[in-house]
């Protein structure tokens, strides 16, 4: 992180630590707004705040305003790609991980015998309660602490979220067991729960709940931890481009001596070396030397650029040709790659965390059941009913209202949900990814890698008049498969692919931005653009004229192959649209969806493409800029628009972070993937229509699982309040809201995906 100065303010970013929900977010960002002179955004998802202040306030103002809040707040460390998680900037994240993860097991270890022990008779041996109270103290202690403090916070700033209830209703439950078992009946020798549905009033004081206590906390802990780990991979998108770039450079000295030294030492006006297959180390100047480079990871671009002297070249794209020199022009946090990977961050800091249900609901639940408890105690004092009969009523409207169903209402659903999108190949985040799903109208198709297939392949062969079809890719790709050039290749792989095998040719050259020539089985071959043949063969004949023609208006590679003084065909080559793209475009329509094409390729390669997947010209939008994805997806949200984006390659980052929903194809590059809240593993576009369907169906699912696990609560609570409630209506209703949570979760099991 950096301050930096915007003329009379500054801009700060900063970690908030203890936040457990999205309503702690918003209370943080109120109480930083309330300041004079700053304006403030808190995002939960990735834990930050971006903070304008004016010049009478400073960083530790700052610091000292969340603290007072009840959290804690630090200057972020920045990511550093070699750096190992654990280590580093990761340490206190880590840490907080680790700790949580000992908090579940121990949960787990020491929960599973205490909910056995209390439903299962059998299992009650003549002291089992003094043997749960061991086991669930712990639990209810050390494990829930987080619940415990973090509703002490709610509590000092007049809140009420899921923590509040967890720590109200395990509290409550567990105070109410040590009670019963002290000074009540249930801790004498022998003690069974009556396991019989009678509804009617007594003391309470033959009751425990620690079933109810510990086996809550395990619960909603595994969901916690769960969502912490995908959380925590929230900069991972940052570290993936910057490992993206080179990490050393070959330096030419004033002599011509080279060394080898780390890309961070590199400095603006260094000249260094660029061999074949290598990537270029920073933003620069072609000063000697002709090339193919490779940016199609950076661009989208899907044709290789010939660079020669004087030309830009970009860091982290791919020399794919011949040996440069560039001088660095820009280095560092300058580079085009740095600013992209603030463009990353700053979508993902700016993009609005989903208010999570539980907490939606808890903060109207929690207040009413607090106060019905409250007004269940006096209503009882007050007609005479007797202390303990009064607070066995008013605990246990508290006790019924314990969040068991609700705890495995969202890591449930969450789970199969998941667990079967892995099995079709469609890999869900956390909850808050679903909440998008459910809005989404618009989906942006990245072209290159997403609706075609990333490479140049051979798409067409046209012959002349008399000339064979075979001759042409035995002589063509001979010469082709000497070169490293990316449509060299394509020619290649494709002759190959056709005859099984190639000759090889007897001489070969290179002729820079041109093409190849050389001389196989006796034949002098020219292969490459139609300036390669000037001076060599005569016009092209009609026929092949009007092929080239063709193919450069479809913006396709055009690309004529020449021997024996005479121009004998045009090979068409193209980045290939995938054979399920266009199903996919109409399966994504189904949905409601809008799709549109976004490419940093020309216009005319942009529209040949959406003509073929079976997108309106309208919607395509071509000849964009890396840096400049981001914000037409912006735009685009701008216009009243929820926006669902798919793609696969590092200039699509940025997007998929700031987009209300972004798909990353499993196939692209790990950026791209760290960025985006869904991945799709197979490649296959048909994927992104079936991931919208499963998330919507699971988010479903935890709608409805929140709504049942209420309503059975609520139902309850009129007994709890008329001092009806026993043990056993106590434990039917929570097991048969839970086993009912369960069932309607393990639905998704079935879930298809389209064929």
């Amino acid at each position: 992180m950096t301050t930096t100065a915007t003329g009379p303010t500054s801009d700060v970013e900063l970690a908030i630590g203890g936040m457990t929900c999205a309503s702690c977010a918003a209370r943080v960002e109120k109480k930083l707004n309330r300041m004079e002179g700053v304006t403030a955004t808190v995002n939960y998802a990735t834990e930050k705040a971006r903070v304008s202040f004016a010049a009478g306030v400073s960083v530790q103002d700052l610091i000292s305003t969340v603290e007072a809040t009840g959290y804690t707040a630090r200057e972020p460390e920045p990511p550093v790609a070699d750096t190992p998680a654990g280590e580093g900037g990761d340490e206190g994240e880590d840490d907080g991980l680790r700790s949580l993860r000992q908090r579940l097991v121990t949960a787990v270890v020491l929960a599973v015998p205490v909910v056995a022990m209390a439903m299962v008779p059998a299992l009650q041996f003549e002291y089992w309660q003094w043997l749960s109270l061991t086991l669930a103290a712990p639990v209810v202690t050390y494990a829930a602490w987080p619940f415990h403090r973090a509703a002490f916070t709610n509590l000092r700033h007049g809140a009420a979220t899921m923590d509040t209830l967890i720590s109200v209703g395990t509290s409550a439950a567990f105070l109410w067991s040590l009670w019963a078992l002290f000074l009540g009946t249930a801790g004498e020798p022998g003690m069974t729960h009556p396991f019989e549905l009678t509804i009617a009033r007594g003391d309470g004081s033959g009751n425990i709940y620690l079933e109810a206590a510990a086996g809550v906390t395990a619960f909603i802990l595994a969901g916690r931890y769960f969502e912490a780990r995908s959380k925590r991979k929230a900069g991972a998108a940052l570290k993936a481009l910057l490992e993206l770039g080179a990490k050393d450079v070959t330096v030419l000295g004033p002599d011509g001596t080279e060394r080898t030294v780390p890309v961070g030492q590199l400095a603006v006006g260094d000249r260094f070396l660029v061999r074949p297959g290598e990537k270029i180390a920073t933003d620069g100047r072609v000063v000697e030397g002709s090339s193919a480079v490779d940016a199609s990871m950076l661009t989208g671009e899907s044709v290789p650029v010939e660079v020669s002297v004087g030309d830009a070249v970009t860091g982290a794209t791919l020399n794919a040709g011949g040996r440069l020199v560039v001088e660095a022009t820009r280095v560092g946090a300058d580079t085009q790659l740095a600013r992209m990977a603030r463009l990353v961050e700053d979508a993902q800091n700016g993009k609005a965390a989903a208010q999570r249900l539980a907490d939606r609901i808890s903060a109207v639940f929690v207040p009413i059941v607090i106060a019905l408890a409250l007004g269940t105690l006096g209503f009882w004092l007050g007609n005479g009913a007797g202390t303990a009969a009064a607070f066995t009523a008013a605990v246990a409207v508290l006790i019924i209202a314990c969040p068991c169903a609700l705890g495995l209402a969202t890591p449930t659903a969450l789970l199969v949900g998941t667990g079967r999108g892995a099995q079709l190949g469609i890999l869900i985040k956390g909850p808050e990814v679903l909440e998008s799903t459910r809005r989404v109208d618009t989906v942006v198709l990245d072209k290159t890698g997403t609706v075609t297939t990333g490479r140049m392949t051979l798409l067409a062969v046209h012959t002349a008049a008399g000339t064979e079809e075979e001759d042409v890719l035995r002589l063509a790709g001979a010469l082709e498969h000497a070169s490293e050039h990316p449509v060299a290749r394509a020619v290649a792989e494709g002759a190959l692919a056709r005859l099984g095998s190639l000759p090889t040719p007897e001489e070969f050259a290179n002729v820079p931005g041109l093409g190849v020539r050389g001389v196989v089985e006796g034949h002098s071959v020219l292969v490459g653009r139609e300036r390669l043949l000037t001076g060599e063969v005569p016009e092209l004949p009609e026929e092949l004229r009007q092929a080239l023609e063709s193919a450069e208006a479809a913006g396709r590679t055009a690309i004529v192959v020449a021997w024996g003084g005479a121009a004998r065909a045009v090979l068409e080559v193209a980045d290939a649209v995938k054979p399920t793209s266009r199903e996919a475009v109409a399966r994504l329509r189904d949905l409601g969806l809008t799709p549109m094409l976004l490419t940093g390729d020309n216009r005319r390669v942009a529209l040949a493409v959406a003509a073929e997947v079976g997108i309106a010209a309208d919607d395509v939008i071509a000849e964009v800029l890396p840096q400049d994805k981001a914000d037409i997806v912006k735009r685009l949200q701008a216009e009243g628009r929820s926006v669902a984006m798919v793609g696969d390659g590092v200039n699509d980052a940025a997007a998929l972070a700031q987009a209300d929903l972004g798909l990353a194809m499993g196939t692209g590059t790990d950026a791209a993937i760290e960025a985006g809240d869904l991945t799709l593993v197979r490649g296959d576009l048909r994927a992104a229509a079936d991931a919208i369907r499963l998330a919507r169906r699971t988010l479903g699912t935890i709608r409805s699982n929140l709504f049942w696990a209420f309503a059975y609560n609520v139902a309850a609570l009129p007994l709890a309040a008329a001092g009806l409630l026993n043990p056993m209506i106590a434990g039917a209703a929570m097991a048969f809201s839970s086993v009912f949570v369960v069932g309607n979760s393990l639905r998704l099991r079935s879930f298809r995906a389209t064929d």
